[in-house]
């Protein structure tokens, strides 16, 4: 076998070098004599393909191809958190103090700071077993998150030198294990992991505790597991990334990952800034103390978008794996999805539907599979909770990616074009979404918010789902037709869908809202309507009950009641009797 890796066609981001090479599939590789990275994505006997991450203007044919004998991997270890990275771990901010605002071909940077010393506290002896996945190493990473450096998961044997405690870079050798096979395999703060490889663990377990949000519409209605995967599809403008940004915020995840994959690069910008000045609610500290940023916008060469949903979803396994809870937000897959669809069209590939390669559904599995609640190799638990936007050109949830992302997703947040334009943010539409965890995680909100939170939740729906049916009625002939009963049942789901679901972002005590608050609000625009019903029964007509302004009170009641003085419900159902007094007992006459 001949080793002449020379390019021989160039088609945008994919180079083919004919002849037979001893490069691998997955292999990472150097194109050209700058030094492109690029990753084996095809071999034929006669040929072989790469897709190359970075722009290839320039690129001649006859320049070689230089093999690294590894897949496509990146550096994992202290320093990830706070940075901002492209879609192939390279930091931006590194990468811009050398050459500028404006990247060049071929310049890159190590993913971690090497010059940067922690006080790093050892966690194993001379002498100890270790095996794959065990912490020997704690460092401070942020104000908000200790380090926990693992063992390698393919390595296990005895401890035969440790360093004592003290300031370290991530590539100083801290101990040193002899492995089974007597090797000496020294250990450092930092390990490399192939992204397209999901990092193990001892096993997977049952989701049975919400990623609590703070948002009403989605803790309620449609709650979303820990370790669990959610779509959010909609248009343009309907609020995908604002929604991305509240979740981050606000969800009780100990680490997030923000992945812009081929979003515009004005709207990374605002991410960008936005996230350096949000402040953490949980440690009053800036929230980029437990984030990463990977920026991947839509100018930036294609084929890295489609590696950045990869590097993302890996930097979010090694947080697992420490036994801390993640949140990744991927803002959009379907980029991600056009990026594959580009990348297939060069490789003259059979095209599916709208043009997708075949291949489209299994790529998405594998990157919604990655999701899931575990128990690691060091017998922590942690998760990985993948959220991610899907934006369907025209608001049609019938194309390719947002029907295949349905099938690999549990939980479906379907943005409404009319609620965005009518500024009811989260525009989540309540009749298209759904979330089949909520049998999963029933006995949590029982146990943790109330026994009659799911009761309260169902009759909630159900009022919503009575109003969409009697609101096409109303369009037809309009609503003094309809008796009173159900114009009881509009009034109260208009209560519900302005008071209860549209939430305020920049009010502070409605912007986050507890479980608890969240059940006792439902709890009192239920027994307003059941009050009301009741009255109804004694010939009341439902215009002296709407007259005592009870419903629009109750609108008001997420600003009137702050998060923390949760009594002051007890006035609202005081007032519901007062006011309702003079009215019951007594037969009305319509």
């Amino acid at each position: 076998m001949t080793n002449n890796n020379k390019i021989y066609g160039i088609n945008g981001p994919v180079v083919t070098v004919l002849g037979k090479t001893e490069l691998a599939m997955n292999e990472m590789v150097f194109v050209g004599e700058k030094r492109l990275l690029g990753e084996v994505i095809k071999i034929d006997d006669d040929k072989t393909v790469i897709q190359v991450y970075e722009e290839t203007s320039g690129l001649k044919p006859g320049e070689t191809v230089y093999a690294t004998g590894a897949p496509m991997s990146i550096t994992l270890g202290p320093g990830l958190l706070t940075n901002i990275f492209d879609g192939v771990a390279n930091p931006l901010k590194a990468i811009s103090a050398q050459n500028g605002a404006f990247i060049p071909a071929g310049v890159r940077a190590h993913s971690l700071d090497g010059t940067v010393r922690r006080h790093v506290s050892m966690r194993i002896h001379e002498g100890d077993s270790v095996q794959g996945g065990d912490v020997f190493a704690e460092c401070v990473e942020t104000a908000s998150v200790c380090h926990k450096s693992m063992v390698p998961s393919n390595l296990s044997g005895v401890v035969v030198s440790v360093k004592p405690d003290g300031e370290y870079t991530v590539n100083d050798e801290l101990a040193v294990v002899r492995s089974a096979e007597g090797k000496e395999i020294p250990l450092t703060l930092c390990q490399t992991w192939p992204i397209r490889t999901p990092r193990p663990a001892r096993r997977r377990l049952a989701l049975t505790k919400p990623l609590v949000t703070g948002q009403r519409v989605i803790d309620t209605l449609f709650p979303l597991a820990k370790g669990g995967a959610a779509a959010i599809p909609g248009g343009f403008g309907t609020g995908k990334t604002m929604t991305q940004h509240q979740l981050a915020k606000w969800c009780d995840a100990d680490i997030i990952i923000y992945i812009g994959c081929g979003e515009r690069g004005n709207e990374m910008t605002d991410a960008l800034s936005e996230f350096r000045e949000l402040i953490d609610p949980r440690s009053g500290r800036p929230l980029m103390d437990r984030t990463v940023l990977i920026a991947n916008t839509s100018n930036m060469p294609v084929a890295a978008r489609e590696a950045s949903i990869y590097t993302g979803i890996t930097m979010a396994e090694y947080y697992r794996d420490m036994g801390y809870h993640v949140a990744m937000m991927a803002d959009s897959t379907s980029r991600w999805a056009e990026a594959m669809r580009e990348i297939s069209g060069r490789l003259e590939e059979m095209p599916a539907d709208e043009g997708f390669p075949a291949y489209l559904p299994s790529r998405l599995s594998e990157f919604y599979e990655r999701a899931g609640y575990t128990e690691n190799l060091n017998g922590t638990e942690g998760s990985v909770t993948v959220i991610g936007a899907v934006s369907p050109q025209g608001s049609d949830f019938s194309e390719p990616v947002t029907q295949n992302t349905k099938r690999f997703t549990r939980c479906f947040w379907a943005l409404d074009k009319s609620l965005a334009y009518a500024r009811h943010y989260p525009a989540i539409n309540w009749t298209d979404s759904y979330s089949e965890y909520l049998g999963d995680l029933g006995e949590w909100y029982t146990q943790n918010v109330g026994e009659d939170f799911l009761a309260c939740r169902n009759e909630i729906c159900e009022l919503l789902a009575t109003e969409s049916s009697l609101m096409e009625i109303v369009k037809l002939i309009g609503s003094d037709v309809l008796p009173d009963d159900q114009k009881l049942d509009i009034e109260t789901a208009r209560v519900i869908r302005v008071g209860f679901l549209q939430q305020n972002a920049f009010h502070k005590d409605d912007t986050f809202v507890s479980p608890e608050k969240q059940l006792k609000m439902m709890q009192v625009i239920l027994y307003l309507y059941h009050k009301c019903r009741e009255i109804l029964l004694q010939q009341v007509p439902i215009s002296e009950i709407l007259s005592k302004g009870l419903f629009d009170k109750l609108v008001q009641m997420k600003y009137d009641i702050p998060n923390d003085q949760l009594s002051l419900f007890d006035g609202y159902y005081q007032q519901i009797d007062a006011s309702l007094a003079d009215l019951q007992g007594r037969e009305g006459a319509k």
